[in-house]
């Protein structure tokens, strides 16, 4: 079995630690999948979802400079981002959605803008001010 950036392939957890664990490809070779390709989920602790002596599958991230693989247990069953480009809106921007980012920041601005007015007009009145002097 070929053991190429973007290959799938059957491993065996041969340790458990806080940041991911180690998996021994076929041919003894070795490799890490990092917490955060664990899961599709956020993991706090990957022996929730991970013994030693499971067998996964795992797609190869990359090969580091001490020859040791990246791994990704979540990636798996997805389509390459370099083979499946996203989608493009006519002016050339990448679609975000039904409304776009530049929708969301003003509608957050503005809510921002109403809560910050808001705040400043009680903390103004509690300390005297705006009230006409005698």
């Amino acid at each position: 079995m070929s053991l190429e950036v973007g290959s799938v392939v059957d491993g065996v957890v041969t340790g458990i630690t806080n940041f991911g664990a180690f998996i021994e490809l076929p041919g003894g070779k070795m490799g890490l999948v990092h917490i955060s390709e664990v899961a599709d989920i956020y993991v706090t602790d990957v022996r929730n979802h991970l013994k030693e002596q499971d067998t996964v599958q795992v797609k190869i991230l990359g090969i580091n400079d001490r020859g040791k693989y990246d791994l990704s247990i979540k990636q798996v069953g997805r389509p390459d981002p370099v083979a499946a480009p996203r989608a493009r809106s006519p002016r050339g921007r990448r679609d975000v959605g039904d409304s776009g980012f530049e929708d969301k920041l003003s509608r957050f601005l503005k809510e921002s803008q109403e809560r910050q007015g808001d705040l400043k007009r009680k903390t103004d009145s509690k300390r005297g001010r705006g009230r006409s002097k005698p």
